[in-house]
């Protein structure tokens, strides 16, 4: 009597299809859930470690800022600078004026004036350059963008999330609310007009527009560098300070 050998049972082609999906799914799954625990995670070492002790660092190098250009008491203008400045006819040509001459004197890292914004509770000494360092110090001016009062775009980065995170908030502005840069020889307020998002690469959102605009700066969402989120305002007055308003 022959011994029947069983063969094994055919497995239909539709079954393996499901488990191939099944798996592929689970798999992705299994992905997100983990990238989303890593995102978890970074944020609370964030919140836990990082915020309180780049809050020191900051109030630290705060402490380290030049702030020999707030003032022209501390930069006095030279005697040339100041025989120019009565030469000229008009505000809105000295402040221009002394806004080009600032502009010419500070350094990557120095103090150029502070911001004030009223609706989120801001007011931090702006510094020139937007590189890690300037940025630890607080809001941090790109200089290749002009200074105040030349009827240009004036841009400025700041953190959302460590280091004080001075711009933490601006998600927050909406149209009509007042930002105040004030310079050594001008205070400028600037008029929101409205905020967008933006990928890192949208260098256009500092191009000169025709008239004076501010521009403000910070990645987005909070705990991530995926984009930026972009607050532009317009000049809406000016009032001259120091020698812009006793020329």
């Amino acid at each position: 009597m022959k011994t029947r050998v069983l063969s094994t049972p055919a497995v239909a082609p539709r079954h393996l299809g499901r488990l191939s999906l099944r798996r592929l799914v689970r798999d992705i799954s299994s992905v997100l859930m983990i990238s989303g625990l890593l995102l978890v995670i970074d944020a609370g070492v964030t919140l836990v470690w990082q915020e309180p002790v780049t809050a020191v660092i900051g109030l630290i190098k705060r402490s380290e800022i030049n702030r020999q250009y707030l003032s022209f008491r501390t930069a006095p203008l030279t005697r040339t600078e100041s025989s120019t400045l009565v030469t000229l006819p008009g505000l809105h040509e000295r402040i221009a004026y002394l806004a080009r001459r600032e502009q010419q004197e500070v350094r990557t890292g120095d103090a150029i004036g502070q911001i004030s914004i009223p609706k989120i509770g801001v007011s931090y000494d702006v510094v020139q350059g937007t590189d890690d360092s300037s940025l630890e110090r607080g809001p941090g001016h790109y200089p290749a963008t002009a200074f105040p009062g030349l009827g240009q775009t004036v841009a400025i980065a700041g953190h959302r999330t460590t280091y004080l995170a001075p711009f933490r908030h601006i998600d927050a502005l909406t149209p009509g609310d007042r930002i105040v840069l004030t310079m050594p020889y001008a205070a400028f307020t600037y008029v929101v007009q409205y905020r967008k998002i933006v990928q890192p690469t949208a260098l256009w959102v500092t191009d000169d527009v025709g008239y004076e605009r501010l521009v403000l700066s910070a990645c987005n969402p909070l705990y991530s560098a995926a984009q930026r989120i972009i607050i532009f305002a317009r000049l809406k007055s000016m009032t001259p300070l120091g020698p812009a308003r006793q020329a």
